[in-house]
């Protein structure tokens, strides 16, 4: 916070000579250009995302989410990937959930299936996808579908050939939280995602900048004409990124120069396996659990997202 609230004192003090600068040269005005439309769409979904994972994590404790899944494997996967639907949060906090929801038989599977569902399905996400790609709907269905089906891959893989002792960190027993200090953890626990998100958001706003002003142009035209290359290109560089899943699809659109799918594969693969959110699987499950996760999730997502992409996008170009 106090990077931050520094950062902006200098940047706002020095605001008349980097407007000079800017407007001399053309690169860095367009970089400019580029980062704030992608900062400033994103924001507002970004603030209303943690705010809503922030009351879920004071008011929601996960044992109680545990007791409305069904006994049946099946049933309790589908259960919870309609409640990651329902529930927006972002990646970083559904990790933790899941951990608490995670126990052996249809509740371990059901788990994994909301830490994938709830970050990419939920309505702020797709709501923010619609606004980042207006006038295509059917992105919006892409993501949605393609999202959905590698949450529910994942939780059927984990109920068929997952194994308990691949679960090596041991979780503290909560504290209990009295009634008044429920507003407290609120406001922690949404000011902590808000910082960090937004740390990823303005690496991800000056990434896409970045892109559009040093890589050259035939880069982007080899991308388009070589649609695998494309699609393994943008899942390597959500899980370099490792963005917020309610900013993004801003980012995303921000690529103009990408084909369709490419930049769906992009939005499905970041919130189910990235750079921060291995760590955090290592640090909440156990290496064994993310070094067998991670890398079956990447896969299943760049499947499904090119799979449903194809159908719903006309194809890989």
């Amino acid at each position: 916070m106090h990077v931050l609230v520094l950062g902006v004192v200098l940047f706002a003090a020095a605001s008349r000579w980097l407007h000079s600068f800017v407007l001399t040269r053309t690169d860095l005005a367009t970089a400019g250009t580029v980062f704030s439309g992608v900062f400033v769409q994103a924001v507002p979904f970004l603030v209303f995302g943690v705010l809503v994972s922030g009351l879920i994590a004071a008011f929601v404790p996960a044992d109680r989410l545990a007791r409305w899944l069904p006994q049946r494997s099946g049933a309790a996967i589908v259960a919870a990937a309609a409640g990651g639907a329902l529930i927006p949060g972002c990646e970083c906090g559904s990790v933790p959930v899941a951990r608490r929801l995670f126990g052996d038989g249809s509740t371990g599977a059901a788990a994994l299936t909301f830490m994938l569902a709830a970050p990419a399905i939920n309505p702020v996400v797709l709501v923010a996808t619609a606004v980042a790609f207006p006038g295509q709907p059917q992105m919006v269905a892409a993501r949605a579908g393609a999202s959905l089906l590698t949450a529910l891959t994942m939780g059927v893989l984990w109920a068929r050939l997952g194994r308990p002792e691949w679960i090596t960190r041991r979780l503290r027993s909560p504290a209990v939280a009295h009634d008044s200090s429920r507003w407290v953890l609120f406001v922690e626990a949404a000011r902590h995602d808000f910082l960090q998100a937004g740390a990823y958001l303005t690496l991800g706003a000056a990434s896409a900048a970045a892109l559009h002003v040093l890589v050259p142009p035939w880069v982007y035209e080899g991308l388009a004409g070589r649609p695998i290359l494309g699609i393994l290109a943008m899942a390597l560089l959500a899980f370099a990124l490792a963005l917020c899943s309610e900013a993004d699809a801003f980012v995303a659109s921000s690529l103009t120069m990408v084909p369709l799918v490419p930049r769906l594969v992009f939005l499905v693969v970041g919130p189910v396996v990235d750079v921060k959110l291995v760590a955090m699987q290592v640090g909440m499950f156990g290496r064994p659990f993310a070094i067998r996760f991670a890398p079956v999730a990447f896969v299943v997502a760049i499947a499904s997202a090119t799979v449903v992409g194809g159908a719903l996008l006309g194809g890989l170009r």
